[in-house]
């Protein structure tokens, strides 16, 4: 059984690099060299894919952190800033990964330029964070933007406008590969265009790219070349990733020998977070575990709070020279996700994704640091931006921070029904944004418009029934109230 299933795997080896071989030679001479580099790197993980057999974790074999290996953010911070923090921000990159299309929320082109906060986009406020980092402690803390094929060339126009701002923008492409038949693991592709007939033909293979393509692209050595040694990562839509420098100062004042070169920012549980991953004790090391790697029999087990109580918020700080010394020493080891997706015309097809996270075990005294969970302000559907567009927040040099009149540190709960899924159709049901500041709950369902300066406290259901429309006039305010049936307000 086993020579029989060794002979199988081998001919799906050989038949998937003929097929690569195809589309490479029929590539024009000018690409062929950026795409050999992709193709390679999908080989290398469509080998691996073939060759794992099972869970990547026992389940059995997994234990609770060491105590001092996830630290609370307050003792990173208890020491307090020295007088030169300039000296630690000029050793400091920020990157932002910025490969996603805005396509869950009804926009076409990147996600990182849709309007969030007075039309700012995403990519305006982090511009105005790193200008007013480098303008208050005359530094020079550049910008890199990880990109994909599908965001790269609107994103590049966009940065003509910040030609002036005190920020270098650097950007690279993470990898391309080849989306694959279900059933036959064979390439969809027919050529390596990205347009027309191939447009699904291809996928951005997930943020754990971000260490090959880095490399790379050349980025690295030149900016470590500049005397660079940490980069701060996070994803472009969580508006509280902003640079901690507490965070940064506890990194580079390690003695050498001892330095940190991982940091994962994590924050606690609550019954929203429960599919997050977690960081877990795995063969002496530090290791990320994903819902994806979590055997069926345990899934209720890794959604407990009780016993997983912190989640990754993809907020991390790596060492520039260790990156480069894992990728030189092909050791940058991490799990494969398969990513199932059926196509537009019904096809099903796989792809073979990484994540940036699941790297912590490569790198050399990884930490986790348990920071607040005003770190965490991801924007993935409407209802997140009715929070972030609200007067919960404030706004001051790019950073949304609680506003001081709220009385509780978190956030309300909020879920607006599919009318409002998409930016253009929730941009008109909305004459002005609520007033939320003593908001639990708002529960949103059906054909349902807000006038100007409604008022909203506690908890509030709004269902409009099918067919049924509700308009909730200006100026109402509405508290621990459930609003159902049909509500016209006609213009007089």
């Amino acid at each position: 059984m086993a020579q029989f299933q060794e002979i199988m795997r081998q001919q799906l080896e050989s038949s998937m690099d003929d097929e690569l071989e195809k589309l490479l030679d029929a590539t024009a001479e000018a690409d062929r060299e950026v795409c050999k580099k992709d193709i390679e790197g999908f080989k290398n993980l469509f080998h691996r894919f073939l060759q794992v057999k099972g869970p990547s974790v026992e389940w059995i074999k997994i234990k609770r952190p060491p105590e001092d290996s996830i630290q609370p953010y307050d003792r990173i911070a208890a020491p307090g800033l020295p007088d030169n923090v300039a000296h630690s921000l000029n050793k400091l990159v920020v990157v932002k990964l910025n490969g996603g299309l805005g396509t869950s929320m009804g926009c076409k082109g990147p996600k990182s330029l849709i309007s969030v906060r007075n039309e700012n986009t995403f990519l305006d406020l982090t511009v105005q964070q790193i200008e007013h980092l480098n303008k208050t402690y005359n530094t020079d803390v550049p910008l890199v933007l990880m990109n994909s094929f599908n965001t790269d060339e609107d994103t590049k126009k966009i940065l003509q406008k910040y030609t002036h701002h005190r920020v270098k923008i650097h950007t690279f492409n993470q990898s391309r590969y080849p989306r694959i038949h279900k059933e036959s693991l064979l390439p969809v592709a027919t050529s390596l265009r990205t347009s027309g007939q191939n447009a699904d033909g291809w996928y951005p293979p997930g943020h754990g790219d971000i260490y090959a393509s880095f490399y790379n692209s050349g980025l690295l050595d030149k900016l470590i070349a500049q005397g660079k040694e940490y980069i701060f990562v996070s994803n472009i839509d969580n508006l509280g990733a902003t640079v901690d420098l507490h965070i940064l100062h506890h990194l580079v004042s390690q003695p050498n020998g001892k330095r940190c070169e991982f940091v994962m920012e994590v924050t606690d549980k609550t019954r929203a977070d429960v599919k997050g991953g977690t960081l877990i004790q795995y063969e002496g090391k530090l290791r990320l575990l994903e819902i994806a790697q979590v055997p069926k029999t345990h899934v209720d087990e890794f959604k407990s709070v009780s016993k997983f109580k912190i989640f990754n918020t993809n907020n991390l700080w790596i060492s520039l020279p260790a990156i480069k010394r894992l990728q030189e020493q092909n050791a940058m080891d991490m799990e494969i996700i398969v990513n199932p997706k059926t196509l537009d015309g019904g096809l099903n097809v796989i792809q073979l994704e990484t994540a940036v996270g699941a790297a912590i075990k490569c790198f050399d005294n990884a930490l986790g640091i348990n920071v607040p969970r005003s770190r965490f302000l991801p924007v993935k559907t409407t209802s997140d931006l009715l929070l972030v567009m609200s007067n919960l927040y404030s706004l001051e040099a790019g950073s949304l921070t609680m506003s001081p009149k709220r009385e509780f540190p978190t956030t309300p709960h909020v879920k607006l029904g599919s009318s409002f899924t998409k930016v253009q159709e929730y941009v008109t049901r909305f004459e002005s944004i609520p007033d939320m500041l003593e908001l639990d709950h708002l529960t949103v369902s059906g054909d349902v418009t807000f006038g100007k300066n409604v008022l909203l406290k506690g908890t509030v259901i709004i269902i409009a029934n099918h067919g049924d429309r509700i308009d909730i006039p200006a100026g109402s305010m509405l508290e621990n109230k459930i609003v159902s049936g049909n509500l016209r307000i006609l213009d007089h």
